[in-house]
């Protein structure tokens, strides 16, 4: 496991809403977040989440052209570290992570971690509980992880 875990608001904010935020401590120890993401975040951070600056502020100010602070900022603190892993969902940051030869990795992905590591017992639960929230799942996304997950 890459020493530094980089996490974007958006996997924080669906795993509070479904009652999964303790996946991430305890699948990672802790994680990390931009300052804007912690304010994206709008709760108090976790003590298992550490908050830092963007220290290359052009690198910022370029990835915010096409992406949105958060995951701008979350990008930028990826390019500043040797070994980490990202933890995004939206499309456009992934698409730039991945062209950035950066390891990503989307909230399903988490699941399907905290799964194969023995923490939950069953991914479906979630996911319904995903699908009662704002964040959209494609019925072909959930069936393929329903299937990787051998559910």
């Amino acid at each position: 496991m890459p020493p530094v875990i980089i996490a974007d608001a958006s996997c924080l904010i669906l795993l509070e809403k479904i009652g999964a935020l303790e996946l991430l401590p305890r699948l990672f120890g802790r994680i990390t977040v931009t300052d804007i993401v912690a304010a994206e975040y709008g709760l108090p951070l976790p003590e298992w989440a550490a908050v830092k600056v963007n220290q290359d502020a052009s690198q910022l100010q370029l990835l915010s052209l096409t992406l949105d602070r958060g995951e701008a900022s979350a990008i930028a603190l990826a390019l500043e570290q040797s070994d980490c892993l990202l933890i995004m969902d939206e499309r456009r940051g992934r698409q730039v992570a991945f062209r950035l030869h950066l390891p990503v990795v989307g909230t399903l992905g988490i699941l399907l971690r905290a799964k194969s590591s023995g923490l939950i017992g069953a991914i479906k639960p979630l996911l319904d509980a995903i699908g009662t929230t704002n964040f959209r799942l494609s019925n072909q996304l959930v069936q393929l992880v329903l299937k990787q997950a051998g559910e």
